[in-house]
């Protein structure tokens, strides 16, 4: 008799969950405008109003999009069909009362960029951010939610999704949060999965679905290419993380309408190119696979406290970025090179760009890495019509924090230690006991591993302050050189010469060059220099070769509709070039095959 009592209470506990949960369908019949058609029911309701609105933004971005801009056609009815009132106290919400306890709303959704952030539907596909996609109502965001995607069978669509199924199309989460975190792919895609075996014998299934106009020879040869890559990573930190429904999956749209991107979630990820696999995508897709799937312990699980919970209100504000976006995007280069996906010379040259781009930027005597780092709400695929100094004040925390890494990498491994390693303690302690991490965590970690002394040293002049590690040395020690040509020119501003022969200066001088020095900005155009005209074959920087170092030019240019001169003394390039050293000692070609192999 007590067990058929608890097994009633089960039940009855089941139909009380499911009496309160909140169900969602969604259709694509008007796919061929960009427009689905929503709606939501939200029963069992006790107060006599709800608040249902857009999120303002989304998991892993840091700014605001501002979703409401895509939705029309508003409805409200309570359980009987009733029109009910609604009021719309801000652009983001939408007030509905005089319900009889059970409110449907319906609305009209525009959904057309297919990338990691926004919504995309059309007769191609049905590509869906839940944040651009789904009101919510923040008073019921700890309810069960239920979502039935009504695909289109003429299309041949399939659902693809971290989601756990219900039945059919419909599929459920167990809260608002991870709905939000759920991106959604529905078309007529390939799909590929392998099993991960684990020490302990665990197995973790990563399924690579993929929406693309290729074939599937074509899909096969990628694939080969993501295990690689998730091998890879498993290795930095010696496990995979524990996923909550045994499965990782990527979603990838590899398609002329989609949006160049990529976006990580807890199980999952969004990647998204308009290359195709026979036509680059091959080679220059899979750096988007490496950075993602890192994400999957560094930022889902190894998570900065600021970024937790997040807001779908607010912009979100972190100082972390530099070691969440940072060391990921350090690692999603080096992880190639692991794979055998990129060999170790384009590997190590390849550095050179980044390098130049951090290391000489005007930027580091405002802000340091977590200064950088809360710029985020501001660049984060922000827009805004105002001119910006960006040139000159931000460098961006993807770049700044891999460079970083890199140096944090060779530093340890001058003391027989590595950033592999430091990753692991960081893991053991936040990311596996998903505890979130402040920068001092991050400091305390990195001095019980390496020292006191070397962990302060790192922390003081180069995160809480903005100074430059001596990588000449640090490179030295792998057998790499790093070096500047003395001789070459340097004018300090970028310039392009149109068919009739003006340099027009195309983005704001560096802070410091000697164009900035002579007075030039962005918007100038150069009419002659020395008094001779620009010429009418090459580009401007081939152009200052034929000048020296020291060489004073006059520039005149147009300013406003106005004649002006200015001199400009040609100074030493600050340009680095890295590369791989061919008369280096065997103890440092070891070193550099241990680093780049990760031993």
């Amino acid at each position: 008799m007590k067990k058929l009592l608890t097994l009633f209470a089960f039940f009855a506990l089941v139909n009380s969950i499911k009496s309160q949960s909140i169900s969602y369908e969604i259709s694509f019949e008007n796919a061929v405008h960009h427009e689905a058609l929503v709606t939501a029911t939200f029963p069992n309701l006790k107060k006599n109003t709800l608040a249902v609105r857009m999120s303002r933004t989304s998991p892993g971005r840091y700014a605001l999009h501002e979703f409401a801009k895509n939705i029309y056609g508003f409805k409200a009815m309570d359980s009987k069909g009733n029109v009910l009132k609604v009021e719309r106290p801000d652009p983001y919400q939408w007030i509905v009362s005089g319900h009889d306890g059970t409110i449907t709303i319906e609305y009209i959704l525009f959904a057309n960029r297919g990338g990691g952030t926004y919504s995309q539907v059309d007769e191609t596909h049905a590509h869906l951010n839940i944040p651009a996609t789904f009101m919510y109502a923040p008073t019921l965001k700890e309810r069960e939610i239920e979502v039935n995607f009504k695909v289109r069978e003429d299309l041949n669509w399939k659902v693809a999704t971290q989601l756990p199924i219900v039945s059919g199309t419909t599929y459920s989460a167990p809260n608002l949060y991870y709905f939000m975190d759920s991106p959604t792919e529905i078309s007529d895609f390939s799909i590929r999965e392998f099993d991960v075996t684990e020490i302990k014998g665990q197995k973790k299934k990563i399924q690579f679905v993929l929406h693309h106009n290729g074939t599937e020879e074509e899909v096969d040869m990628y694939f080969e290419k993501v295990k690689k890559v998730v091998l890879a990573e498993q290795n930095v930190y010696g496990e995979l993380p524990d996923y909550d429904y045994g499965t990782y999956t990527f979603l990838a749209c590899y398609i002329p309408n989609a949006s160049g991107d990529g976006m990580e979630h807890r199980n999952s990820t969004i990647l998204t190119s308009t290359r195709s696999l026979s036509e680059g995508g091959m080679e220059n897709n899979i750096g988007t696979v490496s950075h993602e799937f890192f994400h999957g312990w560094n930022v889902e699980r190894i998570r900065p406290k600021t970024l937790e919970p997040f807001d779908f209100e607010n912009a979100n504000m972190s100082m972390e970025l530099w070691f969440a976006e940072g060391f990921t995007s350090y690692y999603t280069g080096l992880i190639l090179c692991r794979a055998g996906l990129t060999p170790p010379e384009k590997y190590v040259e390849g550095l050179s760009g980044t390098f130049n781009y951090v290391w000489n930027s005007p930027a580091r005597q405002f802000f340091n890495p977590t200064e950088m780092s809360m710029q985020a709400p501001f660049v984060d695929a922000a827009t805004s019509v105002d001119p910006v100094n960006r040139e000159n004040t931000f460098i961006s925390y993807y770049s700044y924090g891999s460079m970083l890494g890199l140096a944090l990498d060779l530093s340890l491994r001058r003391k027989n230690l590595n950033l592999d390693d430091y990753m692991k303690e960081v893991w053991k302690v936040h990311g596996k006991k998903e505890v979130p991490y402040t920068i001092k965590n991050l400091h305390q970690i990195l001095n019980n591993y390496a020292g006191k002394a070397f962990g302060d040293m790192f922390f003081n002049n180069y995160i809480y302050k903005s100074e430059m590690p001596n990588y000449k040395v640090l490179f030295t020690s792998v057998g790499v050189i790093l070096e500047q040509d003395s001789e070459a020119p340097y004018f300090g501003a970028v310039v392009s010469i149109d068919v009739n022969l003006q340099g027009e200066i195309r983005r704001n001088t560096a802070i410091g060059s000697p164009a900035y020095k002579a007075g030039l900005d962005k918007g100038d155009v150069i009419t002659a220099i020395d008094d001779n005209p620009l010429p009418s074959e090459g580009s401007f920087g081939d152009l200052l070769k034929k000048y020296i170092v020291g060489d004073t030019l006059k520039i005149d240019f147009n300013r406003f509709g106005q004649e002006k001169s200015s001199m400009v003394e040609l100074e030493a390039s600050p340009v680095y070039k890295i590369s791989i050293n061919p008369r280096a000692s065997n103890e440092q070609v070891s070193k550099r095959n241990d680093w780049l192999n990760g031993k």
